[in-house]
């Protein structure tokens, strides 16, 4: 089925046209990658998907009832709500649920004739049966795991959201729309305000996710991950492609590559035709077969290549050598008032090193580089810049360094280590910027174009340290590609953050993650570094898990055994131990009762009474449904925790990442395997303390 069809659209803005004769159909398994340079137009199609944006020729038909959630790159969050309150609230329906059943409340309250009691009382076992639905579907057990996912902690959920910074109000909204989980996904640049490792979690989350998304996404990895169909932006309009990003870019290559054959073959043709008819044009016999062929030519259609927009390509110029260690750290410490940030962290980046900076957003990664840029100066210790080491800094919010009052040639000239104004040119030429763009003030420029201005401006003059923070935040795709492919060819240091996995997989020589107000180093590749932290995780959810296992058996033993011994304490003092005398005489008392006498007494005693005798018979049934619903925990727990095992040896070679569709099986099964047993750990814990509950 159709979610939404959008059928010969046509947008336009200032005369330039965005959309034409667009037709889109999303069907509910569809995951789009929308891709296409910055300003192409890909927040429009987005807007009009979501309802918020209309069209100004065409048709945009919704699917009935359908759900959709939206994700833009910027939106204003008001307060006045706790963050799990807020995302509780974000399902539509409750509220209406709550409201009617209080109604049908009062109307049964006031209800007097049976009939309408009856089904007064009818409409409200449907609307409590509604709400336990829903409970289940919108849990608030499911919106903790979700905020923990995306990195938020457990104190969190009940603070304002006026308290926190924009970057997580993006990620209370994204909790929210995952949470919903709406009919159609939109998401504009999600992983703009995420760190790496919570990346990796969205990335899981939105695998198992069974309805549609549109992504835009500047991470290549992640956008692979994700989709099945790409819509791109090309010069020629708007064209769909089936598979992800890389399958994309095959067959725009084989498209070209046929285009190229056929224009090729057309042209010889036209060659031999025009030949023919040079060589016969004079001949009165050939004049029939002349004409022919000049009427084949005129009906020849030329072949029009695809032609590709104009995208970053350049390469960073020969820098000075450095001493070999290009900055020391020594004892380095930050604070900003009683926030500590940074503590006694010690580090060498040693000359050509392409140092990826990582970690927990908040964690200190943008001071640390800002420290070591000279741009802040550290409360602690001290920063130490090698032999001839000339650093330049690009910050993450780039208008940081931007002079907005300055047109893009000012800027650039201005910070320029040549005197050469035409160099400048060709620099600003290289970023996209020719003829009288240069003339056009910053202020007016969108957030990728101020991007592209500071990498023009840095590489005016890129010294031999390069310091950049969050480089491709504001870029598109291909101009991410373009900048890591020219950073790859950089002969000076290079020290980066960045959440983006495929940035820094290109790059990356070492890892620092910063967490726990230190720096610990990694000199692997990501791949490796994600393993170890996956690894830390499972062996520490693990452990909770045993620990846990072992708390509620204990628990239980032990309410088991006060509660025997509760019930033992009366019956003990009811009925003290008797003399062997005493018994002796009461023999000897009942045996002077008749023989009917006694075999009456004997049949009424013991004989329980009979509601007495079905409520143990109920107890007894229970307690060993619960035990058997235990011990099936128990074997399956052990089961997939043997599986997940075997996993977790296999992830660990090296020779899995080479082989991806393998890997992917492997990491899918895992994660698949994870989420049952944390099912299973639920229900053996329930099961555990309902069997403790009925033994006491």
């Amino acid at each position: 089925m159709s979610l939404v069809v959008l059928e010969n659209c046509e947008l336009s803005f200032g005369g330039r046209a965005i959309l034409s004769n667009l037709g889109l159909r999303i069907g509910e398994e569809d995951r789009i990658g929308l891709i296409g340079r910055n300003g192409s137009g890909k927040t429009c199609l987005m807007r009009i998907l979501a309802g918020q944006q209309e069209v100004d020729s065409g048709s945009v038909r919704r699917a009935n009832a359908i759900r959709i959630g939206y994700l833009p790159q910027e939106l204003e969050v008001a307060g006045g709500k706790n963050l799990l309150a807020s995302i509780l609230a974000s399902v539509p329906g409750r509220t209406q649920l709550e409201e009617t059943l209080a109604v049908v409340e009062e109307e049964l309250a006031e209800a007097t004739a049976e009939a309408e009691q009856m089904e007064l009382a009818e409409k409200l076992a449907s609307l409590h049966e509604d709400i336990v639905h829903f409970d289940s579907n919108y849990s608030p057990h499911e919106a903790h795991q979700i905020l923990d996912g995306l990195g938020f902690r457990a104190s969190d959920a009940t603070r304002d959201l006026s308290e926190f910074s924009g970057g997580w109000k993006m990620r209370a909204v994204m909790a929210s729309l995952l949470f919903q989980k709406p009919d159609l996904l939109l998401l504009d640049e999600p992983t703009n305000h995420l760190d790496v490792t919570t990346i990796g979690w969205l990335a899981d989350f939105l695998r198992r996710y069974r309805s549609a998304i549109v992504l835009v996404c500047h991470d290549r990895d992640f956008l692979n991950e994700q989709i099945n169909r790409v819509v791109s932006y090309e010069t020629e309009g708007v064209r769909q492609y089936s598979g992800n990003y890389e399958d994309y870019k095959r067959q725009r290559a084989e498209e070209q590559e046929i285009l190229e054959r056929r224009a090729a073959n057309q042209q010889r043709q036209r060659e031999q035709t025009e030949r023919f008819i040079r060589r016969f044009r004079a001949q009165a016999t050939k004049a029939r077969a002349v004409q022919s062929r000049v009427r084949a030519l005129e009906k020849l259609d030329d072949v029009t290549l695809l032609t590709e927009a104009k995208s970053l390509r350049f390469r960073f110029p020969p820098c000075e050598r450095s001493g070999v260690d290009a900055v020391t750290l020594s004892g380095l410490g930050h604070s900003y008032g009683d926030l500590e940030v940074l503590r006694d962290v010690d580090a060498i980046v040693r000359r050509r090193d392409k140092v990826a900076i990582i970690g927990p957003n908040g964690a200190g990664k943008t001071t640390l580089l800002k420290i070591i840029a000279g741009e802040l100066t550290c409360t602690k210790g001290e920063v130490k810049l090698g032999h001839n080491v000339k650093p330049g800094y690009y910050a993450q919010h780039v208008t940081e360094k931007l002079n907005l009052r300055n047109t893009i040639f000012e800027e650039v000239w201005q910070n320029s280590a040549f005197d050469d104004i035409t160099h400048v040119r060709n620099i600003l030429g290289t970023f996209l910027f020719s003829d009288d763009d240069v003339d056009k003030p910053i202020a007016v420029l969108s957030g990728g174009e101020k991007a592209r201005v500071a990498l023009a401006r840095l590489m005016a003059d890129p010294g031999n340290l390069l310091l950049m923070d969050e480089p491709t935040n504001h870029l598109d795709l291909e101009s991410s590609e373009a900048l890591a492919e020219a950073l790859t060819t950089f002969d000076g240091t290079l020290a980066f953050v960045s959440h983006n996995r495929s940035f820094v997989r290109h790059l990356a020589t070492r890892i620092w993650y910063v967490h726990d107000l230190g720096v610990e180093e990694f000199p692997g590749t990501m791949d490796e570094f994600l393993y170890h932290l996956a690894q830390a995780k499972k062996e520490a959810e693990k452990a909770a898990a045993g620990k846990a296992r072992t708390d509620k058996s204990e628990a239980a033993a032990a309410r088991s055994e006060t509660a025997a011994a509760s019930a033992a304490t009366p019956a003990a003092k009811s009925k003290p131990p008797s003399s062997s005398k005493e018994e002796k005489s009461r023999e000897q008392h009942a045996g002077g009762k008749t023989q009917g006498q006694t075999h009456r007494g004997k049949s009424e005693q013991a004989k329980p009474p009979r509601a007495h005798s079905n409520k143990a018979r109920e107890h007894k049934n229970t307690a060993r449904e619960l035990q058997r619903r235990v011990t099936e925990c128990e074997e399956r727990i052990s089961a997939l925790e043997a599986a997940q095992a075997g996993r977790s040896a296999e992830l660990a070679t090296p020779e899995l990442y080479a082989d991806k569709p393998r890997y992917n099986s492997i990491l899918a099964a895992f994660t698949e395997d994870q989420r049952k047993l944390e099912e299973l750990m639920q229900r053996w814990e329930a099961a555990q303390a309902a069997l403790a509950a009925l033994d006491a």
